[in-house]
């Protein structure tokens, strides 16, 4: 533990300079768990931003409707995934910033909101959260990669302490499982093998017709969620595409949109206009639309035939492929896929999404995928490959078990 906590205090310096820098103070407060909480018994539940959040949605609707007599503190290690939350505008959910895993904020925060249990999506696994909780400890959608056990093996003291006070974990594949179980999660708190995103249902997208009007599904495509590295590729990519198809519309949302300058300066640089739908810009015929806002991914899902995933030719790992796959869009990656490695084999496997390593291969890519039709089937093909078995009343049942019972009255 004296090693984490040195590792700690260094990974809390960094961050409370760069919530102070973002957010200002009040970002710094809730990092050191400081606030106004709500009153009355809380669920804390935890994802690192959007993607892990937006994947127990369905999950979570059915929790608050079991179980009226509780609350939930639901909290990200980002701006964007606090905005996401609180977007929902769902009952008895309050969102904040996540504090650090320091004793103090960590305590202050489980005291102010009564927290009485602890669910961790994906790969939360913070030591003091877990140790010090009142209450159970769940995870759902659990990740556990190779690469990260390795590095939990390093202390697997540690690792064996905080997996010890898990009382039921559902991993998202077998090899999580696995390896959870390897560095001491019990063998009776292993949940069935789910995958939470699989449950992704699309939100209605209301009409508009400015967007309906500037944006033919068969004729636009869009790069989601990316990063530095992503778009330097998706650019030249579009550039090229467009010597042939000059109508071609690329959206262009990045996985945080305060980069919005720097990319308008590149898209510029290789001759491409760009309208920014943060300074209201209206779509026009830019060859580049700039979806630099927050909270709006399903607008462009639902308008775009082709969808390039972000975050896979970035060293990021990869972003989520069964969102654009739940609005029957055709797919296509960088190599990188590490963090939904399970849903991209199945992709593979069933040759219902087009991998890609640089901007030829990307625009030979779209251009393959030129005509709906073949739109049409690619994405049919992939939100086949990703549809799973699970059931999720069931899990939602599993998980209302190992949450305190209702206080009697």
């Amino acid at each position: 533990m004296l090693l984490y906590r040195l590792l700690l205090s260094l990974f809390a310096a960094v961050t409370l300079t760069k919530a102070l820098r973002r957010g200002g103070l009040a970002s710094a407060r809730a990092r050191l768990g400081v606030g106004s909480a709500r009153g009355g018994t809380h669920i804390w539940l935890h994802g690192a931003s959007n993607g892990e959040l937006a994947s127990v949605r369905p999950l979570l609707e059915k929790l608050i409707e079991a179980r009226p007599d509780l609350a939930w503190l639901i909290t990200a290690n980002t701006e964007t995934g606090v905005a996401l939350v609180d977007g929902w505008r769902l009952p008895r959910v309050s969102a904040l910033l996540a504090p650090l895993d320091l004793g103090r904020p960590t305590r202050r925060l489980m005291r102010d909101w009564q927290v009485c249990a602890h669910i961790a999506l994906e790969a939360e696994l913070w030591p003091n959260r877990f140790r010090l909780c009142p209450g159970p400890i769940l995870l759902l959608g659990a990740r556990m990669s190779a690469g990260t056990a390795r590095g939990w093996a390093r202390l697997s003291g540690l690792a064996r302490r905080i997996l010890s006070r898990v009382s039921f974990a559902s991993a998202q594949d077998a090899g999580s499982a696995e390896r959870l179980q390897q560095l001491g999660l019990p063998m009776q708190a292993r949940g069935p093998v789910i995958d939470l995103k699989a449950f992704y249902a699309p939100p209605v997208v209301p009409p508009d017709a400015e967007l309906d009007t500037a944006f033919d599904r068969g004729s636009t495509w869009l790069a989601a969620s990316t990063h530095e590295g992503d778009e330097t590729v998706v650019l030249a990519a579009h550039r090229t595409c467009l010597e042939q198809t000059p109508g071609l519309r690329l959206i262009l949302a990045p996985r945080h949109p305060r980069r919005g300058n720097e990319i308008q300066q590149e898209a510029a640089a290789l001759g491409l206009n760009v309208a920014r739908r943060s300074l209201g810009d209206a779509p026009g015929t830019a060859q580049v639309y700039l979806a630099d806002t927050m909270g709006e991914m399903p607008l462009w899902y639902a308008r775009a035939g082709r969808v390039f995933i972000g975050g896979t030719l970035s060293d990021r790992g990869g972003h989520t492929p069964y969102e654009p796959a739940a609005y029957g869009a055709a797919l296509l990656h960088g190599p990188d896929i590490r963090n939904f490695a399970a849903a991209f084999g199945r992709l593979k496997e069933n040759h219902s999404a087009v991998e890609i390593r640089d901007a030829q291969g990307l625009a030979t890519g779209l251009q393959t995928l030129a005509s709906p039709e073949a739109q049409l089937t690619a994405g049919t093909a992939a939100r086949t490959a990703l549809q799973q078995d699970a059931d999720i009343d069931a899990l939602a049942e599993l998980v209302l078990k190992h949450l305190p019972p209702p206080r009697q009255t």
